[in-house]
């Protein structure tokens, strides 16, 4: 099994999205996240990867959210089973320095990044953090 981990990233009632290059997934949007390295927690790996994929560190996490989604991907001939844990974070940065990784990315209102998101198990990730958000924020 593959695991990766990222963000849903939050400022202002915003949600930040990233436009995937891959020739895989050409114009594919979703959440900053990538694959775990050893010794890494599920924390830490969202974390190098949300500053590696968009500049951003300063963030704050929303305690008790971590949802996770499971598919398939081909790895050459193979199907692997790929797990993505997404945690929920408020940021006050707005600046977005695109990682090569990226062909576009940027603030999206909680309705338009539900339509700007590629795959409906993205969408089931943001609907549960936009609800929790609202449920949570101080």
């Amino acid at each position: 099994m593959e695991r990766s981990c990222g963000v849903v990233l939050i400022n202002s009632g915003r949600v930040l999205l990233l436009q995937h290059t891959s020739r895989k997934s050409e114009g594919h949007w979703d959440f900053p996240k990538g694959h775990m390295e050893e010794g890494e927690t599920e924390v830490e790996t969202a974390l190098r990867e949300l500053k590696e994929e968009t500049g951003i560190s300063n963030i704050e996490f929303l305690k008790d959210f971590r949802k996770t989604i499971a598919y398939k991907v081909s790895l050459g001939n193979r199907k692997i089973r790929k797990e993505v844990v997404f945690f929920l974070a408020t940021t006050s940065a707005n600046k977005v320095n695109l990682s090569h990784e990226h062909a576009d990315g940027g603030w999206f209102d909680f309705e338009s990044a539900l339509k700007r998101l590629t795959y409906n198990n993205a969408c089931s990730i943001l609907q549960n953090a936009i609800e929790f958000y609202r449920n949570n924020r101080v």
